[in-house]
């Protein structure tokens, strides 16, 4: 995708939704939160997902962690209950943090498109992002920061 093609998108988007005013009532603001920092990683809650509607209940597809310690955050796609994949949100093109958008990542810079898992789509960026192990134990997931996977 060139760049005046993302932008051209990307403004038929935000008119899309300042005219149909249903759009925004139906989407769900992203979940940020900072996780529990341990040794090896940090650890965030399956709860952290859950979305009630009423009496309904449901599951934001992301959240991402936001955390001092690190120096971009990390996008957490929940891919269903025991599968769960853990992206660092920076570019590999020229390291602009990423913003999500459903099931993909993008460059706001250059363009470059990732999926949930971080693997490339479309360029400028011409190798995937980092992505890191999780474990899911109970309600706990836990994303080790030692390693690449």
């Amino acid at each position: 995708m060139t760049r005046k093609d993302f932008l051209k998108n990307a403004c038929n988007a935000c008119l899309s939704v300042t005219l149909t005013g249903t759009l925004i009532s139906s989407c769900t603001p992203t979940q940020y939160i900072s996780g529990k920092i341990q040794k090896d990683g940090i650890t965030i809650l399956k709860t952290d997902f859950v979305i009630h509607k009423g009496k309904n209940q449901g599951y934001n597809s992301f959240i991402i962690v936001r955390n001092e310690t690190l120096l971009y955050p990390i996008c957490v796609h929940r891919i269903s209950d025991a599968d769960y994949a853990a992206v660092w949100m920076r570019c590999t093109h020229q390291g602009t943090e990423l913003q999500v958008s459903g099931d993909m990542l993008q460059c706001a810079a250059h363009g470059s498109e990732f999926n949930k898992r971080g693997i490339v789509t479309n360029g400028p960026a011409g190798s995937n992002l980092r992505s890191f192990p999780v474990k899911v134990n109970g309600n706990e997931i836990f994303i080790d920061l030692r390693k690449l996977s």
